[in-house]
C-alpha cells in the first residue's frame, strides 16, 4: 500500500504558515523523508462563496503547486486529487501534464473527475448538465494528446487535425489516469477509459449536497469494486485497474491502530494506495503531526 498525504497549501487563514515557497519546501521535503509516497492537491479554480462558507475549501492551481513540490523533492509522487477535467480544454491540460511529468522525471499521477459544483461550472462557462459527456470526450482527447505522436480528435467546439505535443510525458503511454467518483458511471469510465479508480468516502448526508454517490464504509467500497470487476469482465478488460482511495481519515479522528487496521483491510480488498489527512493549524504543528503519523502508522505497515 502506497500512502499519500493531502498537502496543506489550501489553508489560507494564516498565509505565513502555508502560502510561501519556504512552506512548500519544508512540507514536501519532510513528507518525502518520512516515507509518504506522494502528495495530493485538489482543484477549485473559481468556487462560489456560498460553497466556501458552507464548509468548502480554497485550492491553489494544482499544476503550479505540484511544480513547486516537484522542484523540492526527488521521488515524491505528484497527484491531482482530483483535477476537474471538463474545466479546461483537454489539450491545454495535456501540455501541462506532459511538462510536469517531464521536469519531475516521471512522477505525475493524474486523478480526474467530472466535478459537482454547478456555480463553478457556470463561472467557467462550461455546461454543467453535460459534464459527464464532456468528461468522457476530454479523457479520450487527453490520452491521444499525451501519446507524443501526431493525433486527430474532433469534439464539440474544438478539433485537432494532425496536432502534436512534444516532448511528451516521461511515463508511457502516459501518467497513470485515475477516475474519481463513486457513481456507477464513474466506475464504468474508470474501467473503459482509465488506468484505475479513485473513489472517496462520502457520508450520505454530504452526498446529497455534493451531488455525488455516497460511499460510507468498506461495504460500499466492496460493492463498487465488485461492479468495477464485473464491468471489466463485460468489456473484455484483462488488466487489473489500479485502486487508489482518496483520504481515508477526513471524516473523523481515527487512532493509529484503527488506521493500520483499515489500511490492512483495504489492501486485502485489492486497494493499491490511499491518501491521508494530517492536521495542523501552523506549519510546525502540521510537521509534528506528520512525524507522529509516520512513526505510529507508516513505520508499522507491512513492507
Amino acid at each position: 500500500m502506497k500512502i499519500n498525504v493531502t498537502l496543506p497549501f489550501d489553508h489560507i487563514e494564516h498565509p505565513e504558515e502555508f502560502l510561501t515557497p519556504e512552506a512548500v519546501v519544508e512540507v514536501a521535503q519532510l513528507a518525502e523523508q518520512l516515507g509518504f509516497a506522494g502528495g495530493n492537491v485538489t482543484d477549485h479554480p473559481c468556487p462560489t462563496g456560498r460553497w466556501l462558507d458552507g464548509g468548502g475549501h480554497y485550492a491553489q492551481d494544482p499544476f503550479v503547486m505540484l511544480s513547486f513540490v516537484a522542484a523540492a523533492t526527488t521521488t515524491f509522487r505528484l497527484q491531482t486529487g482530483i483535477l476537474v477535467l471538463p474545466y479546461r480544454n483537454p489539450f491545454i491540460t495535456a501540455r501541462m501534464v506532459a511538462t510536469l511529468d517531464l521536469y519531475s522525471k516521471g512522477r505525475v499521477t493524474l486523478g480526474l473527475g467530472a466535478g459537482y459544483l454547478k456555480g463553478e461550472y457556470k463561472a467557467l462557462g462550461v455546461d454543467f448538465e453535460r459534464r459527464n459527456e464532456i468528461m468522457d470526450d476530454y479523457l479520450i482527447a487527453l490520452k491521444k494528446a499525451l501519446s507524443g505522436e501526431e493525433f486527430t480528435h474532433k469534439g464539440e467546439g474544438y478539433e485537432a487535425l494532425g496536432n502534436r505535443i512534444k516532448p511528451g510525458p516521461v511515463q508511457t503511454p502516459h501518467p497513470p489516469l485515475l477516475v474519481g467518483g463513486n457513481s456507477k458511471r464513474a466506475i464504468r469510465r474508470a474501467a473503459e477509459l482509465a488506468d484505475g479508480w479513485n473513489p472517496f468516502f462520502t457520508p450520505a448526508q454530504l452526498s446529497s449536497t455534493a451531488r455525488t454517490t455516497a460511499m460510507a464504509d468498506e461495504e460500499d467500497l466492496a460493492s463498487g469494486l465488485t461492479y468495477l470487476r464485473e464491468h471489466c469482465e463485460k468489456i473484455g478488460r484483462t488488466t487489473t485497474p489500479l485502486i487508489q482511495l482518496a483520504s481515508i481519515n477526513s471524516g473523523g479522528e481515527l487512532s493509529p491502530a484503527e488506521l493500520i487496521d483499515k489500511i490492512g483491510q483495504f489492501a486485502a480488498m485489492g486497494v493499491s494506495g490511499c491518501a491521508v489527512n494530517v492536521k495542523g493549524a501552523t506549519r510546525a504543528e502540521w510537521c509534528d503531526n506528520a512525524r507522529r503519523f509516520a512513526a505510529d502508522v507508516l513505520a508499522k505497515l507491512p513492507g
